[in-house]
């Protein structure tokens, strides 16, 4: 995802405009849905966004509550605030909505032969602020030589968890080249990365 630049909104997200800013959404994604503890500048990094805009968003999360912070030395380290009563409700609707590249990118890593993986369609559509309809399903394609079968579990587990349908398309890289129809619509459309970057960047 670091080279999809056109990713980086920091309007209200359309998938979940709940959220104040597609910025706060991926934010709070970074930890609330790995429960990590990170730096800001880590954190900043991971979730695509500026440092200040970090920062700040960080600053409204902790007096919140939502986040909770310590110290060590002079890095702040920050995480999501489980005594928090919102904490397990945001989690809920973060994996519906931001959840599909978080879980898939965990789920996809432990498969050998893949070579990049990224969703298209009119869900990333919507993640990178097109208009649109809400969508129903989530579009994936998978480059490289995976074991077909573990691909589809993977995705299963992801379904359960997003609630939405996972529909992968696996092809090798050169397939993936070749000239076609669909080929050519999702190469021109909407795309963000799951593993490794977009291959036509």
């Amino acid at each position: 995802m670091e080279d999809n630049l056109s990713y980086m909104r920091t309007e209200a997200p359309l998938l979940a405009p709940l959220f104040r800013s597609d910025g706060q959404a991926r934010l709070l994604s970074t930890l609330v849905l790995t429960g990590d503890e990170l730096s800001i500048s880590d954190l900043a990094k991971r979730a695509e966004l500026a440092y200040p805009t970090a920062h700040r968003e960080v600053a409204r999360l902790v007096d919140a509550g939502i986040l909770s912070e310590r110290r060590v030395g002079r890095t702040r380290l920050v995480r999501a605030n489980d005594e928090s009563p919102l904490v397990g409700p945001l989690r809920h609707i973060l994996t519906v909505v931001t959840g599909p590249v978080v879980i898939l990118a965990e789920e996809l890593a432990r498969i050998d032969g893949i070579e990049a993986a990224f969703l298209y369609g009119s869900f990333a559509a919507r993640m990178l602020g097109e208009g649109g309809a809400a969508p129903n399903d989530i579009d994936l394609m998978v480059l490289g030589e995976p074991d077909v079968d573990a691909v589809y579990e993977a995705c299963t587990r992801v379904e359960s968890a997003v609630r939405r349908p996972v529909n992968p398309t696996i092809l090798t890289p050169q397939e993936f080249a070749a000239s076609s129809g669909f080929l050519n619509n999702v190469r021109s459309g909407s795309a963000v990365a799951v593993i490794g970057g977009l291959p036509w960047h």
